[in-house]
């Protein structure tokens, strides 16, 4: 028996791996602390999602956007703190997991 396929209608989702990914989440948890736009979408001085709007963690284990962090970190108000829990920011490394390079 062969199979002839007329028709292909593929799709797709992605999401960025924050580490904080719960399947039971109602997905609030999922947004930049800055804009609150969820961390698929981008910034608002972006206007693609993706890897030209990357995410940037903190030590502190915060989450946001690249570009809504830099304008926070840029402001006199912010005094160089994390804009969730006031902690002087410092940028955490990725770790890369062994079975999953990126």
């Amino acid at each position: 028996m062969k199979v002839k396929i007329k028709k292909w209608h593929a799709i797709a989702q992605w999401r960025w791996d924050t580490g904080h990914n719960d399947p039971d989440d109602d997905g609030e948890g999922d947004v930049c602390g800055i804009c609150r736009v969820p961390f698929e979408g981008c910034c608002p001085t972006c206007k693609m999602p993706g890897e030209d709007c990357p995410l940037i963690w903190g030590e502190c284990t915060h989450v946001f956007h690249m570009h809504c962090l830099l304008q926070w970190i840029g402001t006199a108000s912010s005094k160089q703190q994390c804009p969730m829990d006031r902690r002087p920011w410092v940028t955490a490394e990725r770790k890369v997991d062994a079975n999953n390079p990126r």
